[in-house]
């Protein structure tokens, strides 16, 4: 399955159910959680979702309101270390469990979180302080 092809394949529906099971994890999370502390999560929810959306062939909806994506100078103000890195990975990889996406978008995707969250890494070490 080529990556234009996941939006067809699950639609706005999976994207939504994915996005959900992946931010209702956060706000408990040791490491991921407080850098979500005193900031929109329902908007970073909304945001990741569209990003995806527009990613995987779905409307451009994303591009519209936001412009080009920049990941990495958007999340320049996190500390984004390997743990945390690892640890975004663990909770993705639980929502695409929880969520059941059909095994050839869940591949295509868990194949793009996998290198995009290892290139948002912007701090060596394991400590987030």
């Amino acid at each position: 399955m080529e990556e234009h092809e996941v939006y067809a394949a699950i639609g706005n529906e999976g994207f939504e159910r994915l996005i959900a099971a992946f931010y209702k994890q956060i706000p408990q999370d040791d490491i991921l959680g407080p850098m979500y502390r005193g900031r929109d999560l329902a908007g970073a929810e909304e945001r990741l979702r569209g990003f995806l959306i527009y990613r995987f062939g779905g409307p451009q909806t994303y591009i519209e309101k936001r412009g080009h994506p920049r990941l990495r100078m958007r999340h320049v103000p996190f500390v984004i270390n390997q743990a945390a890195r690892n640890r975004w990975m663990q909770l993705m990889r639980a929502a695409l469990a929880e969520t059941n996406l059909p095994p050839e978008p869940a591949a295509v995707l868990l194949r793009f979180f996998e290198s995009t969250a290892t290139a948002m890494i912007n701090r060596l070490g394991d400590s987030i302080e």
